[in-house]
């Protein structure tokens, strides 16, 4: 069920493509085209498919400049005006909950981006929920019927988002071990809901409310006085703005769970934000996410 699904989601992502190229990577080998993370679009160079153990070229094929528009286009809805917001940001979220990274001439305008002028690069992320992911460790962050603040742990591309999204799911939801919260979901980058004019494409759980596109220093003192919320959720925790908002949470009686750049807590503690995450006493435990794609493993550790 996982293949022929892994070969669905390949599918639909291929299906932005122009016809040509969308030629080219079907014909990708299946264990290929079921590992494919992303596809890669640059001007005048090969179609690229991105993998756990690297970026391959799709032989034969040669990207344009109209190849970038069109995806744009399909990914748009031909209304690229409604997706204005998100576009001038770095990227575009399609129907299905493919997110578009967008590379190329930016149009600076003080510290903020009005858009691009010149699109050079496309990278269409294929997002694949894996239900039950967050299963093996669930039972770790639940004491006495409730959640405990959780912080999770990986290098870039290793699963936290996977991770954290199917944690959020089951907290929703509700499991034998605790009940359904309220979660209110900081989707900064549109990575975890993929929000699609409202609705969010990939599965939250019933009781999430989604902050879309938001800052997190923003976002959550907003969800705090309008979303009444059991549980903050919150990806890629990063520069100090982000800690003092997650901080800030704590002291009104919500569970965190939040996801930070690292291979382990060592590497965590190396950093001034993540020290002062750990030093805060806000988080109990701390997921380590090893190796990758169907190899991953996960480690809880008890915080102080």
């Amino acid at each position: 069920m996982t293949g022929n699904y892994d070969l669905r989601r390949y599918g639909e992502a291929c299906a932005l493509l122009p016809g040509r190229l969308r030629t080219a990577a079907l014909l990708a080998e299946e264990r290929v085209q079921a590992a494919a993370e992303e596809l890669r679009l640059r001007i005048d160079r090969p179609l690229g498919l991105t993998l756990p153990e690297g970026e391959v070229s799709m032989p034969g094929t040669r990207v344009i400049r109209d190849d970038l528009e069109q995806v744009l286009d399909r990914a748009t809805e031909f209304s690229r005006y409604a997706a204005a917001e998100t576009l001038r940001r770095g990227y575009v979220t399609a129907r299905g909950g493919f997110r578009i990274g967008v590379c190329g001439t930016a149009l600076p305008e003080g510290e903020d981006s009005t858009g691009f002028r010149d699109i050079s690069s496309l990278a269409l992320r294929i997002p694949r929920v894996r239900e039950g992911a967050a299963l093996p460790v669930l039972p770790e962050l639940v004491e006495d019927g409730r959640h405990v603040s959780a912080l999770v742990l990986s290098p870039p591309g290793g699963g936290k988002t996977t991770l954290l999204r199917d944690l959020v799911r089951l907290v929703s939801t509700g499991t034998d071990l605790a009940p359904p919260c309220r979660v209110s979901l900081v989707d900064e980058r549109g990575e975890l809901a993929a929000m699609h004019r409202g609705r969010p494409q990939l599965d939250v759980g019933d009781h999430t409310d989604v902050l879309d596109a938001c800052p997190k220093a923003l976002a959550v003192p907003m969800l705090l006085r309008s979303m009444n919320p059991q549980v903050i959720a919150l990806d890629e925790v990063a520069g100090e703005a982000d800690v003092a908002a997650v901080l800030s949470a704590a002291g009104c009686g919500c569970a965190l769970l939040a996801t930070v750049h690292a291979a382990g807590l060592a590497d965590l503690e190396r950093r001034e934000t993540g020290r002062a995450l750990l030093q805060s006493g806000v988080f109990r435990r701390a997921v380590t996410i090893r190796g990758r794609g169907r190899e991953r493993s996960y480690q809880v550790e008890v915080l102080p």
